[in-house]
């Protein structure tokens, strides 16, 4: 086995530092933008008297930043080259994403939001594979061009990795002549409403409760009469643009059905597989730069005149979590790898088991490394004038977020005792 990255991803990493280096860096210090990554961050990101959401300032901040990392060639990387990308492999975005969360917090690479200037756009695929000509044509350049704004609206109230038990329902309904649905329910935790030219809904539209069969996707314009956002969420982490929100009697033609109907599922499944890894490189990296830090700060501080990092009890946590990343690395890389041989439909089938056990690990890594490098600096590790309670209640979302933990784990357990994956039991 070659365990060494290939020489063009190495160079390629040191490109995506220069650049940062070279025109992300200028722009975070200039006029005053460093307060969205200092001890400030939260006040400046955050427009309290708006429901808490983002102020304006910072989005367009990030909005800059992304526009200057698609002009370098960067922020479509993983996607086809006949979207401008490169055809960017699995492996090639854990090592990337992992790299720039080491790096700390910065424009380069703010997760609050999914903000990267390596971008990861799963809606671009989704429209590939399961849009009609013509929505494909608009959605993927209207959303490379910055003109469309997807929201993706799946969790409700009372039903979040429950999914199958929806209560939002879509019927069958003509209105002036053009066969369409009509669409109530309610749905929570969406996120993005604020800024969403466009919703995609799930609703039932056939089946019981329960049922995977039976759930069609809608693109519902936003807004659109009977679509009302009630509230935004705040959360452990702000600014929020989580949103409440309910349908009465919205309506939309036909033409707004997204991919199989009845099946909209399988559209929520396509992409979660790269998220998840993803994910998992990038609180990998969140991580290792926690771990990093406290080592080189228990090696300057000299309480009693002696290093912290003499210590122990200082020392072992830090090895444990080393050690952890260190495993965590080969693991993620090497399904990153395995997922770059399989076609799609096959990493579910072959992988899915991996892909959880490193997404709900990374996430829990990155958590308590926070808490741990918190806990080693002290004082200042609890104070806002250093990044580790923003990494931890940023990264502590993730828990929860893209399948909760005790998903993943339930879905790794269902392959090593053979319920589901390729050495299923049969009776």
């Amino acid at each position: 086995m070659d365990f060494n990255l290939p020489p063009e991803l190495t160079a390629y990493l040191d490109e995506l530092d220069r650049f940062i280096e070279d025109v992300i860096q200028p722009l975070e210090q200039r006029d005053d933008n460093i307060r969205f990554f200092d001890h400030r961050r939260e006040w400046a990101r955050t427009d309290y008297d708006k429901g808490g959401l983002p102020r304006p300032e910072w989005e367009a901040l990030l909005g800059e930043a992304k526009r200057l990392a698609d002009e370098a060639g960067h922020l479509r990387f993983p996607l086809p080259k006949k979207y401008g990308g490169q055809d960017g492999s699995h492996l090639a975005m854990t090592v990337i994403r992992e790299h720039l969360a080491a790096r700390g917090l910065g424009l380069h690479n703010d997760l609050q939001n999914e903000h990267s200037i390596v971008a990861n756009n799963p809606f671009v695929l989704m429209f590939r594979d399961f849009g009609t000509p013509e929505q494909e044509e608009e959605f993927v350049a209207g959303m490379l061009g910055g003109t469309h704004h997807l929201a993706f609206g799946l969790t409700e109230p009372d039903h979040g990795s429950d999914a199958t038990h929806m209560e939002t329902r879509a019927v069958r309904e003509t209105r002036d002549g053009v066969d369409g649905w009509r669409l109530d329910g309610r749905k929570m935790w969406i996120t993005g409403m604020h800024v969403a030219t466009h919703c995609l809904m799930f609703a039932r539209t056939s089946g019981d409760n329960g049922d995977a069969k039976g759930i069609t996707a809608f693109l519902v314009p936003c807004p659109t009469p009977g679509l009302t956002i009630e509230e935004y969420l705040w959360t452990f982490n702000m600014p929020t643009d989580h949103a409440r929100l309910s349908l009465d009697n919205v309506w939309v033609p036909d033409s707004a059905v997204f991919g199989p109907p009845d099946n909209g599922l399988s559209l929520a499944q396509h992409f979660v597989h790269e998220n998840r890894i993803r994910q998992a490189a990038s609180s990998l990296g969140a991580a290792a730069y926690c771990i990093r830090e406290s080592v080189a700060y228990a090696r300057q501080r000299k309480p009693f005149g002696v290093a912290l990092a003499r210590n122990q009890g200082i020392q072992f946590p830090l090895v444990e979590l080393h050690s952890e990343a260190e495993m965590l690395r080969l693991l993620i890389r090497k399904t990153a790898w395995e997922m770059d041989q399989l076609p799609k439909p096959e990493i579910e089938a072959q992988l899915s088991d991996k892909v959880a056990m490193c997404n709900y690990r990374a996430n829990r890594l990155c958590c308590e490394a926070a808490d741990r490098a918190m806990q080693i600096h002290g004082g200042m590790g609890y104070s806002r004038h250093k990044p580790f309670e923003h990494i931890y209640r940023h990264h502590r979302r993730y828990r929860i977020t893209e399948g909760a933990e005790e998903i993943q784990m339930r879905k790794a357990g269902g392959y090593l005792f053979g319920y589901v994956g390729p050495n299923r039991w049969r009776d």
